[in-house]
This record gives structure tokens, C-alpha cells and sequence, in this order.
């Protein structure tokens, strides 16, 4: 079977599953003052996560904060790099097969969501690679973040089964047609989904529901 190298897939996904790449671009449902803020905040998350107690943050300083960055360019989408293959989710049983059973991309290494609330989507990121050696290829699926369903690919992919449950529970992407979609990490009762960045968390504490104190008083 011929190898693929990097980059060539979203052109050769253009030209034998057409209508399988997704051209559509993500709404924005934060201005641009407050999705430029987002992602600087994002960027810089990994240098304040040991700081269990930040300033609370005040209208004052979110104002003055939007007023320096309300000038800057409003983002669309996330960042792609020019070889990156975006592909419709309903789309993405096609696609899997055809790396499969074309291409001889036999092993599935991961299936990695990825949260963007400034842009109102997640990305799942499906990562195929052969087992004789080889480049990878990486497929992505974006949804919205309000109806984030994608079709399961493990009946014809077993590999996808504890990857979907994951992305499932922790990001709450849906996958109709999983034999098993339950949690995986969070009990029955668990209210929402913790690794999606707007989850609610007190410090580096996370909570799922409203502190009641004596007599039912939040």
C-alpha cells in the first residue's frame, strides 16, 4: 500500500471523498476584546497553575484589560497549520475506512478533544498511524461546543472505544452508535464535564455542584 507523508491527506481527501472535508468556519460568540483575552489566557495558563490563590478578578481591571486588547485582530478559527485535514464529523466513518483499508492505517493511537470556548467548539483529533513504520496522519473533527456529537467509528474500530468513553465524559462529546457509552473516569452522577475550560472549580479544585450548608442553603 503507498505511504503517505505529511500533508498530502487533505488533498487527497478533496479529491476522493468529496464533500468529506469541513469548509465551514466557527462562530465566534465572544467579541473581540473578550476573544483575544481568552486565548492570551489560555497561552499563558501553564504559568500560573501553581498559584492556587489569584487575585480576584474586578470589573475595573476586565474593562481596562479589553480596552488594551479591543484594537487587536478578532480570531475566526483556530490556528491550522496548511496541512491540517478538517473533516466534516459525519464524515469522519468514511474517512477512517479510507485510511484503513486504502492506505493500510491500521492502528489508531489516540483520540485527543480539544476545548475552544472562545471560538464555540471542540476539536477532536483522531491520530492514525501504520503498524510498519511511518508517518502519522491526524484527522479533526470540529463541532459545536452547544451539540458536540460526532458518530462513534468503534464498531469498525475497537481501538476508539475507551478513547470515545474519555472524550465522552470529560470533554461530553456524544458518540452515537458506541456500544457503551457511559462514563469512564466519573460516577453516574457526576453533573457536566471537567476538563471543558468554562467548568466551574474553586483554586485548583473542581466541583460538580452548589455548596448547600445546613437547611439547604447554597
Amino acid at each position: 500500500m503507498p505511504l503517505l507523508n505529511k500533508g498530502e491527506l487533505r488533498a487527497l481527501l478533496e479529491r476522493e471523498l468529496p464533500g468529506a472535508l469541513d469548509r465551514a468556519k466557527p462562530t465566534n460568540p465572544y467579541g473581540a476584546a473578550e476573544a483575544t483575552h481568552h486565548l492570551e489566557v489560555v497561552d499563558t495558563a501553564s504559568d500560573t497553575m501553581g498559584d492556587t490563590s489569584p487575585p480576584p478578578a474586578t470589573s475595573e481591571a476586565a474593562a481596562e484589560r479589553q480596552a488594551e486588547v479591543v484594537d487587536k485582530e478578532e480570531p475566526s478559527v483556530p490556528p491550522l497549520s496548511d496541512d491540517d485535514a478538517v473533516v466534516r464529523a459525519e464524515r469522519i466513518l468514511d474517512v477512517a475506512l479510507f485510511l484503513r483499508d486504502q492506505f493500510g492505517y491500521n492502528f489508531l493511537s489516540r483520540v485527543t478533544p480539544v476545548d475552544y470556548p472562545a471560538y464555540g467548539i471542540i476539536e477532536v483529533v483522531y491520530h492514525f498511524y501504520r503498524i510498519e513504520g511511518g508517518p502519522g496522519q491526524v484527522v479533526r473533527v470540529r463541532v459545536p461546543r452547544d451539540n458536540a456529537v460526532i458518530p462513534s467509528i468503534t464498531p469498525i474500530w475497537p481501538g476508539a472505544n475507551l478513547e470515545e468513553r474519555v472524550c465522552y465524559d470529560l470533554f461530553g462529546v456524544h458518540f452515537p452508535g458506541h456500544p457503551y457509552h457511559k462514563r469512564i473516569y466519573m460516577w453516574d452522577e457526576f453533573e457536566g464535564h471537567p476538563m471543558r475550560k468554562d467548568f466551574e472549580k474553586i483554586g485548583d479544585s473542581y466541583y460538580h455542584f452548589k455548596w448547600k450548608g445546613e437547611g439547604g442553603e447554597e
